[in-house]
């Protein structure tokens, strides 16, 4: 059942401006590219996929349209504000008026963040988060290499503040790329722990999104059958990562519940997440993958109902007459996902301080935008006992 005020009036609802899914799909891009009549394009990529020769293979399947090609490949980790203002001021040097990103969701903020900052004089306001980036000028298409931001179809771009030690977004319709080309083929190479880390990020997005405040009937049906797929896709994908069909699997997983993400938001485990990074460098899809059981087993219970589809969803159960018990299942199921999937299940694995909890606590209560899309109203005090139930993990001490 889909509750929903039928007097409202539903917000926009956005993709990119075209959307290419399939194996093989990349192999067209020349075609793709003929529209746009490049001078000079960029591809922005990490050093893994570099390191993979994606980034090569990339090249060679442009090289009929004999256009020239400015590569920077030098992304690791998690991305930062410094890094995007270092990436867009290379790209405006060389003259570039076409970018392609490919990449896990690191590349992919980037290269859609500086497409969308390429003809812009001063960029520092649009960093720092005093204007916001209304247009892109600058033609932008996004090949993911990993099934789990869903970056290629979503309007965030998320950053490390390096002087406040925290994570921040931006959010605007000019992130969103011309073109957005899933292919499973380009996420064999992906390593089990990105597969993991990055998957689990994705069904994030999705049960997150199907339980926010700015949820409505069509965001649910993305993020339902992202939910739906997860499951049988997820351990395959992660254990064999040469199973096309499970890579294919994956890719619509992220994909779906992208488009949920950037169209109804996220919540209590991302704003969770984020301080995580930014302190401490945890990998957003393990910190998300890590918070997502303890937030849910608080938040979980201001969504009975949500809970007792989600459960279905999963192939968990019909719990539709005894709905109090689908909460404890679905935190149960994502318990059990961390250990299917060889992730960290407590904060204390990760070398998170103890006295650190507050601090955290402190920093994630500022993440308003993502709390105030959480139907469960977390105060500071509640979030350092999520962090410290995380800190000992299932069934250790939680004491303050």
């Amino acid at each position: 059942m889909i509750a929903t005020n039928v007097t409202s009036i539903a917000p926009d609802f956005r993709m990119p401006g075209n959307f290419k899914f399939g194996s093989g799909a990349h192999k067209n891009l020349a075609e793709e590219l003929k529209i746009y009549s490049p001078q000079k394009i960029a591809i922005v990529s990490d050093n893994g996929v570099a390191h993979a020769g994606l980034v090569d293979k990339l090249k060679d399947v442009l090289g009929p349209i004999n256009v020239p090609i400015y590569t920077f490949t030098d992304i690791s980790g998690e991305p930062t504000f410094k890094l995007v203002e270092n990436v867009t001021g290379k790209l405006q040097k060389e003259n570039c008026d076409l970018v392609i990103g490919i990449g896990g969701g690191s590349a992919l903020d980037v290269a859609k963040t500086a497409a969308a900052l390429l003809l812009v004089e001063n960029i520092k306001p649009f960093l720092d988060g005093s204007q916001q980036i209304e247009t892109r000028k600058t033609p932008c298409i996004l090949l993911p290499t990993t099934s789990g931001t869903g970056s290629e179809v979503t309007m965030n771009a998320i950053f490390g503040d390096e002087e406040k030690e925290l994570k921040r977004g931006i959010v605007s319709p000019a992130l969103l790329p011309d073109l957005a080309i899933i292919d499973p083929e380009l996420t064999l190479s992906c390593p089990p722990r990105v597969s993991a880390s990055s998957g689990v990020d994705a069904f994030t997005h999705a049960i997150e999104s199907y339980i926010s405040v700015r949820a409505t009937p069509l965001t649910k049906i993305f993020a339902e059958k992202a939910m739906r797929l997860f499951p049988d896709y997820i351990t395959r994908a992660v254990h064999n990562g040469s199973d096309l069909e499970a890579r294919t699997g994956m890719g619509w997983v992220s994909a779906l519940a992208g488009v949920s993400l950037a169209n109804a938001g996220v919540g209590a485990v991302h704003a969770l997440a984020y301080p995580l990074g930014g302190k401490y460098h945890i990998e957003h899809g393990v910190a998300n993958a890590l918070l997502m059981p303890y937030v849910f087993e608080k938040i979980g219970t201001t969504c009975t109902q949500e809970m007792v589809e989600i459960a279905e969803y999963l192939q968990l159960g019909d719990y539709s007459h005894q709905p109090a018990k689908a909460l404890q299942t679905v935190v149960q199921y994502l318990f059990e996902l961390l250990g299917t999937l060889n992730l960290p299940t407590k904060l204390k694995d990760l070398d998170i301080p103890q006295d650190s909890l507050a601090e955290l606590a402190e920093s994630a209560s500022k993440v308003e935008r993502l709390l105030a899309n959480t139907p469960y109203k977390l105060s500071e005090e509640t979030i350092k006992q999520i962090y410290v139930n995380a800190y000992y993990g299932k069934g250790g001490a939680k004491e303050q």
